[in-house]
């Protein structure tokens, strides 16, 4: 059999899609056939257009992912809308800045409500209904370098995802023999929305360049192919991983 990156007659929900890394995934999961579900709180007009111009097919669902309403609905208007939902690509996330000694209450809760709990229930509502019905499917996660490392002024953020990347293993160890793999991608660090703060500081954009071995910030189209490459059968045998795509930065 042939390795196989083809994703027509597929369904994916991507959250988060409306800007950087959500939006680069959802155009890039369309090129390889799939139908995308975009999940987010603000306009998905543009990656909408980017889709229809990779030639593939997408429903906007507008969602606040800091609370567990949208969970199930995101899933039943998915499924209205093609007749199934076979990749979860678990992409929305926020960040807080602020000292360790200084950070809020209502700033950890914040992230740890998009970050990590919507993200277990919503994996939890997709794997029920693919169990339920006796198929499989992919969950793809979008971690994060601090998944492995620590960071500063983010501890909320580090948290999530470092507990991310444990519920990624827990879920494949679960899920595995069900047939839905459960992976994650961890970005190095990308220009978006996220970085923008780190972008503008000139010694923190320096310092963070030079220990980049390929040499610049990554683009978030760069990602795309770690995206179809776990939401494909080519990585039918791949349970809970977390793959780094991150320019070098963990090598170095």
């Amino acid at each position: 059999m042939p390795i196989s990156f083809d994703l027509t007659g597929k369904t994916a929900i991507v959250t988060g899609a409306n800007t950087g890394l959500g939006q680069a995934i959802s155009v890039a999961l369309a090129q390889a056939g799939a139908d995308v579900a975009l999940v987010g709180r603000s306009s998905m007009a543009e990656t909408e257009a980017a889709v229809s111009a990779a030639g593939g097919r997408s429903l906007a669902i507008q969602a606040d992912l800091s609370t567990l309403e949208p969970v199930d609905r995101v899933i039943s208007e998915t499924v209205a809308w093609t007749g199934r939902a076979d990749i979860l690509v678990n992409n929305a996330g926020i960040i807080r800045r602020a000292d360790a000694i200084d950070f809020t209450e209502a700033d950890w809760d914040a992230v740890m409500d998009v970050n990590l709990k919507t993200v277990f229930f919503l994996s939890q509502a997709f794997a029920r209904r693919l169990i339920t019905e006796g198929k499989g499917g992919k969950i793809v996660n979008i971690a994060s370098l601090l998944s492995f490392q620590g960071g500063i002024r983010i501890p909320s953020y580090t948290a999530s995802k470092s507990g991310l990347a444990g519920l990624t293993r827990l879920l494949a160890c679960e899920w595995a023999g069900k047939g839905i793999n459960v992976n994650a991608i961890a970005p190095g660090y990308f220009s978006t929305n996220n970085t923008e703060a780190l972008r503008n500081d000139p010694d923190r954009n320096a310092a963070i360049l030079s220990r980049i071995p390929a040499g610049h910030w990554g683009q978030p189209e760069e990602l795309g192919g770690a995206a179809v490459f776990l939401a494909s059968p080519a990585s039918d045998y791949v349970h809970g991983v977390v793959l780094p795509v991150d320019g070098g930065w963990l090598a170095r």
